[in-house]
């Protein structure tokens, strides 16, 4: 049995992040391997963004763990700004870009580069299919466009609908979260704002929502 656990929307706050792994570490002490899928948007508009990428590289402490580190949005834009596409480096920085080099005192490492560049776009466990943003509803989760994966909001938000599995997202922040839906689950709360970092529990056995929800607070 794997005990999986979801992270939402970090923007670096590795202040945040750091407890939530001490707290999920010490909850599934007992299990004999564990699964922390983090749901993208490590970087940005918050202090670390580097030691939060630095974390993730490190992956878990013990070696029957597994991180899933999924692509979001402003990892998107961070590697965007990396081309010569035209406005792509603007783009990036007014939307926190800039914090994130300031973690970093310049050019990030091309070691991050390359991880930030292999991050996959979903993870799906056969019961849950995790992803950034959400996706697009009346499409097969197979057939779902990487950048509606990455920036939807609507429809997604709206429908009221069986996407086959239970979505769990974040990217669209809600203070007042987790936004916990029959269909799908939102774990954004915010935490650059908030400093409220949620962590959510889903167990192998029990389809659909989480089993159990720890709110990391500074």
């Amino acid at each position: 049995m794997t005990l999986t656990y979801a992270i939402g929307d970090i923007h670096g706050r590795d202040d945040l992040l750091a407890p939530a792994l001490d707290w999920i570490d010490s909850h599934g002490r007992g299990e004999k391997a564990r699964r922390i899928v983090f749901l993208g948007d490590y970087v940005d508009r918050g202090p670390n963004s580097a030691a939060v990428i630095a974390r993730l590289i490190e992956g878990p402490l013990r070696s029957q763990d597994r991180y899933v580190c999924l692509r979001g949005n402003h990892e998107q834009m961070l590697l965007d700004a990396q081309t010569a596409a035209e406005g792509a480096r603007d783009f990036w920085l007014a939307n926190g870009g800039d914090q994130t080099l300031a973690s970093y005192s310049g050019a990030l490492p091309a070691r991050h580069l390359e991880w930030i560049s292999a991050l996959p776009h979903f993870f799906d466990d056969a019961r849950r299919f995790f992803v950034h943003a959400g996706v697009r509803p009346g499409l097969p989760l197979g057939e779902q466009s990487e950048r509606d994966m990455l920036w939807i909001r609507q429809p997604f938000l709206m429908a009221e609908h069986d996407f086959g599995l239970h979505v769990v997202h974040g990217h669209t922040p809600d203070p007042d979260g987790p936004d916990l839906r029959v269909f799908r689950t939102n774990l954004d709360t915010g935490a650059v704002w908030t400093d409220r970092l949620c962590v959510a529990v889903f167990h192998p056995d029990i389809p659909g929502g989480p089993v159990e929800i720890h709110m990391i607070t500074v």
